[in-house]
């Protein structure tokens, strides 16, 4: 009889709510301690233990040990990256080294204007340009250059061959009545070559061409001495008196 009572009250306790009539037809002893059941599911599971929770991303948390691949990770990324820019830097530095190889060629430019205008015409303006890119803008319409007799437009390197100099000129008239207030242009463009290796001197003369029955709008001319040197000439600020070369630019 009671081997047969044990029996019922185990298949009783895996029924859901065994337990509560386990302790009812066993005269309200305690179930087994390794077993009890599951408030929702009504099955029997095995006493709680103890849980790791899982560690991760997942769970939020960066044990020790990840963490430090982590930072193996990012430090092998930076160095990565200073390689990349050291290598840009490199290509840079041999990019420029080339391009002023190709562009100087060691030769070089000396341009100079000179101001030969009379007093009925005061320099207000002047523009100077290298292949077409400006390298000289000057806008005084107070007489500061007009007081300046000569001055220095460019002096730098430059490629060999040919080039083209453009000349821009604007001026106020002064002096006579009939001057005042009127303002007059002369545009100017002077092609040139230089060898590889030599300097090349360029004087701008901005004069007053014609005589008395010229017309005031077409005296300002403009005519270009040049000279070609070598290097060390050039850079001694050797002063040599150029022999005129080519044709006076025409407005």
């Amino acid at each position: 009889m009671r081997r047969f009572t044990a029996t019922v009250m185990v298949l009783v306790a895996m029924a859901p709510g065994g337990v509560a009539l386990a302790q009812q037809l066993d005269g309200g002893s305690e179930p087994p301690s390794a077993m009890i059941t599951g408030a929702q599911d009504g099955g029997m599971v095995a006493a709680p233990q103890a849980i790791e929770a899982p560690v991760g991303d997942d769970a939020g948390a960066v044990t020790g040990e990840q963490y430090v691949v982590r930072l193996r990770n990012l430090e092998q990324r930076i160095n990565e990256l200073k390689e990349e820019i050291f290598r840009s830097k490199a290509r840079l530095s041999l990019l420029a080294e080339s391009v002023l190889q190709n562009a100087v060629g060691g030769s070089r430019a000396q341009i100079v204007h000179q101001n030969e205008m009379g007093g009925s015409y005061r320099l207000a303006s002047v523009v100077y340009s290298l292949d077409g890119a400006p390298i000289f803008n000057r806008d005084d319409e107070t007489g500061a250059l007009a007081d300046r007799r000569e001055f220095q437009v460019y002096n730098g390197q430059i490629g060999s061959g040919d080039h083209s100099l453009g000349v821009n000129l604007t001026y106020i008239g002064a002096g006579l009545p009939y001057m005042r207030g009127y303002r007059f242009s002369v545009r100017s463009t002077q092609s040139f070559s230089i060898p590889e290796g030599k300097a090349i001197q360029i004087r701008v003369v901005g004069f007053e061409k014609g005589g008395p029955l010229e017309s005031p709008e077409s005296r300002p001319a403009v005519r270009y001495v040049q000279r070609v040197i070598s290097l060390r000439e050039a850079a001694e600020g050797a002063e040599a008196t150029p022999a005129p070369t080519g044709g006076a630019g025409t407005r």
